[in-house]
Parts: C-alpha cells; structure tokens; sequence
C-alpha cells in the first residue's frame, strides 16, 4: 500500500504537474504557480460577460481595494480555493455536496478546508477579514455594473458600492496571470513563492 492509498478522494493533476486532492488538502501541495494560472484561465460569473474577466483579475483588484496590507494578501488570496475547486456560481454554491459512497461533504466546507491550506502555505493569519468579505462584495457590484448590462443592476445595485469607483478593462488570461503573480510578489516577496 502506498502513501497515495490513504488519502480521501481523487485527485486532480495541477498546471505545474503536481496531485491535489480536494477532498484531503494539504498546504504543502499549494503552489502559487497552480494558483495563478487556474485563476488566469477561469472567467468570473461563470462566463456570463460580455468579454473575459478572469478570477485572478478579480483576486488582484480586490487586494487593491483594501488598505491594511494584511487585508491586500488576504485579498489576493480569498478565492485562491477555486484554483482546485472552480469558481461556483453563488445560487448554487450553498446547495453543493462533494465526496462519495456515504460520506458527503458540503462544498462550502471544502472550500474553506482548501482556503484554510492556503493560509496556511502563505502564512495567513486566523481567517479572513470582514473588510476582505466587503471588499470582494463591492468589487462584484463594480464588475456587474461593467461586464454584465443592464440586466444586473436588478441585482448589483443590492450590493455595497466601492467609492471612488472602479474602471474595469478586461484583462486577457496572461496578462491576468503575470499581474497576479506581480501583486503576489509585492505583498509577500518574491522569496515567499
């Protein structure tokens, strides 16, 4: 029997060639490359806007908003589970069991065991901040307003607004990934990749 043999789940093959198990996260299996990349290539609003906007764009404009740099990495890093897990649609995130046989797990409990791996890796302190939870909630108002017509202000316009207001120009995946990697870089330096 193997190493591999004990652990929950099946795995996924990351960007960078590694193994991640959702379902049996471990920090030391969090690499920044994977991070980056799957967030690059993944469009928010699962796809429903008028051009690509990527999660990592999203990642790295919330760290903008925020002022404490404490709060900035958090914000970079608050929806770095969804490199593993995908970004879900939140009407179905609530309702979204994984797992198998008779152990089920609710996903938002998954999602928070694999953030909990990122902090983790990345020397996070305790859980997310309120001020992130705004600020990612604001940002989701600006990026309605700009990326999805005027169907969202139904909606967006329930959300917590950010002033001064935020300018979105959509960002092709590369160059979502190389910005990502550089506000990673400088907020935790280069050494903590």
């Amino acid at each position: 029997m193997t190493m591999l043999d004990h652990r929950k789940g099946d795995w996924i093959q990351t960007f960078t060639g590694g193994r991640f198990w959702p379902l049996d996260p471990r920090a030391e299996e969090i690499h920044l490359e994977d991070v980056a990349h799957a967030l690059s290539q993944l469009c928010r609003f699962t796809g429903h806007t008028r051009a690509f906007y990527s999660v990592a764009q999203h990642s790295v404009m919330v760290s903008r908003m925020l002022g404490r740099r404490e709060d900035q990495r958090w914000g970079l890093l608050h929806d770095a589970a969804e490199a593993y897990l995908g970004d879900q649609a939140r009407p179905i995130k609530g309702l979204l069991y994984l797992g198998g046989g008779t152990r089920l797990l609710r996903f938002h409990l998954v999602e928070e065991r694999v953030l909990g791996c990122v902090a983790e890796r990345f020397g996070l302190p305790g859980s997310m901040p309120g001020t992130v939870r705004l600020a990612d909630r604001q940002a989701l108002r600006a990026e309605a307003e700009a990326l999805m017509g005027p169907a969202a202000q139904e909606w967006a316009c329930k959300l917590p607004e950010y002033l001064p207001r935020v300018t979105i120009e959509p960002w092709g995946p590369e160059r979502a990934k190389r910005e990502f990697l550089a506000r990673f870089d400088e907020l935790f330096g280069e050494g903590a990749r």
